[in-house]
């Protein structure tokens, strides 16, 4: 997308894959409702994983989803398929709507510059008639439950690829898979209940605050070859160290979308809606694109 070979590509988003790179690159990407794009089969990481369009416009993914959002009887997972039209109502902007703004989410270590530039992004909303509250929700230790179900799924994928090719394989994802060799039953139905708790917790924020905008991630992009950048040291294979906006959404299954809001390298801003409410989220990052057209400073 971002070389101009396509007008729109899909995407697969288990941990952020669809926003980290639109974020890193200046373009839209839309991580969807899980379930609201089928996939078959299932992706070996579970249900933390989703299916979305990457375009250069926020139209172009509403066109995108109208197309890959069609059912198929093979995903079980699959959500009813809403037959209306994703661009129906995505120019209705979002005068009077309650937003909350999370500049760390928690406590997040964000860049100066990154954060300064989603903060005038953020601003963009205000301007536009919307009521912005600056929160930063107590979500617990997200990190701790992602962990076990993204490192239980890195050890699946490992177990499908023969024996002799393993050593092809990357590295870093051989460490998490290694580390995911210990991960009890146990350990991994406590971290399904969390994860439920982690999805309530979300539900409830979203019916005071419709609308939940944060960084698409802490850092602009990075040397290439690099699994973190210079300053996070080695980290373990342990990736999320500097993405610790998007796993959170994959986790409680909500749409999320990233939109370019500026920068030298582009950095991205994270619009969240409730479970099902892709069209909130298209509606306003195309307020938003129609605002401050390209990347917006």
């Amino acid at each position: 997308m971002a070389a101009g070979l396509g007008p729109g590509c899909v995407g697969t988003d288990g941990a952020g894959g669809v926003r980290v790179p639109a974020a890193f690159t200046g373009v839209f990407g839309l991580k969807p409702s899980f379930g609201r794009v089928p996939a078959w089969p299932l992706s070996l990481f579970g249900t933390v994983s989703h299916v979305g369009p990457m375009t250069r416009t926020v139209e172009d993914a509403a066109l995108m989803l109208n197309v890959i959002s069609e059912p198929d009887s093979r995903d079980w997972f699959a959500l009813p398929c809403d037959t209306r039209d994703y661009r129906d109502g995505l120019n209705s902007g979002v005068a009077g709507m309650r937003m909350a703004f999370s500049p760390t989410l928690g406590g997040a270590k964000v860049d100066p510059e990154v954060a300064e530039i989603v903060r005038r992004a953020v601003g963009v909303f205000e301007e536009l008639g919307a009521d912005v509250e600056e929160i930063e929700p107590d979500l617990g230790d997200v990190h701790a439950i992602f962990r076990v179900h993204w490192w239980a799924g890195a050890t699946r994928v490992v177990r499908s690829i023969p024996p002799e090719k393993r050593e092809l394989m990357d590295q870093d994802l051989m460490r998490i898979a290694e580390g995911g060799e210990a991960i009890t039953l146990a350990d991994y139905l406590g971290a399904v209940e969390s994860r439920g708790a982690l999805g309530t917790a979300l539900t409830q924020f979203h019916a005071r605050y419709p609308v939940l905008l944060t960084p698409t991630l802490p850092i602009a992009a990075f040397d290439a070859g690099r699994l973190a950048p210079l300053d996070y040291g080695d980290v373990g294979g342990d990736w999320t160290a500097w993405a610790p906006f998007s796993y959170p959404f994959n986790l409680s299954r909500q749409p999320a979308a990233s939109v370019p809001c500026g920068g030298g390298l582009p950095v991205g801003l994270q619009i969240v809606g409730p479970m099902h409410d892709d069209r909130l989220v298209l509606r306003v990052a195309r307020a938003f694109e129609t605002a401050r057209p390209g990347q917006a400073e």
